[in-house]
């Protein structure tokens, strides 16, 4: 599984990873996908905007920059717009059509 894009039908694409459907999600995502996802979230206090360690995990938890954690549930997907700040689209949104994605 590779990196996809996500984003509404109106706006630019985001670099994102989906959340598999199995009691442990995280199997479903190559750890050089949470890798490469997790290099482009940034601090967006810091003037320097440097990446944020661990903001996402393979346990599932997706920690946003100077706010808390979120958990990541199957199905969900997890994208990073272009200025590095992490966006989690549920499942549910997913499915409804709210949201386009590539794969």
């Amino acid at each position: 599984m590779a990196l996809t894009t996500l984003g509404t039908s109106t706006t630019t694409g985001l670099q994102s990873v989906a959340a598999g459907a199995g009691l442990g999600w995280n199997q479903s995502v190559a750890p050089t996908d949470m890798g490469s996802l997790q290099a482009l979230i940034k601090d967006d206090i810091n003037v320097n905007h440097p990446t944020w360690p661990g903001a996402f995990m393979q346990n599932g938890i997706l920690y946003v920059p100077n706010r808390g954690l979120l958990r990541v549930l199957p199905g969900d997907y997890v994208g990073v717009d272009a200025n590095g700040w992490p966006i989690l689209v549920s499942k549910f949104s997913i499915a409804t059509g709210g949201w386009t994605k590539s794969v």
